[in-house]
């Protein structure tokens, strides 16, 4: 069973670093306004498996540094995770839900029925482009 729950700014570091940027040291992993973020973690058997931030903006919210550990890909744990944000976000009066996506993760996304929004860009040499969906178009 995977329990999801808010974790702090610090409890997500790790994950993030491992999976997101391995090679950069941790400090790479900390966003500007990480304080203010809500950080929700996935927990398999008492370990903390799946991270993810949401920065809100005005009646947006953005998904930001969303990971899993690898050996736990796959299996559900990041769609549970998005389906419990984008319950937060939408009981919290917001409208719309967006990512930088790498480009690997447009289907993932897409099956949240969100859209590809202009061009691709490079992070490090990954390719991203903005994804989003409005939120009262989300049948829950």
């Amino acid at each position: 069973m995977i329990e999801i729950k808010t974790i702090t700014a610090e409890q997500v570091l790790p994950i993030r670093h491992q999976v997101l940027w391995p090679h950069f040291p941790p400090e790479h992993s900390k966003v500007t306004g990480d304080e203010d973020a809500l950080h929700v973690g996935a927990y398999k058997d008492q370990k903390l498996v799946c991270v993810a931030s949401v920065f809100r903006e005005g009646n947006s919210a953005r998904l930001r540094k969303f990971a899993t550990l690898p050996s736990y890909q796959g299996v559900g744990i990041g769609s549970q995770v998005i389906e419990h944000i984008l319950t937060i976000v939408k009981q919290e009066g917001g409208e719309t839900f967006w990512c930088d996506a790498r480009e690997s993760a447009f289907g993932f996304y897409q099956r949240f029925g969100m859209t590809t929004i202009g061009e691709t860009f490079y992070k490090e040499d990954i390719p991203y482009k903005k994804m989003s969906v409005a939120l009262s178009s989300r049948s829950d």
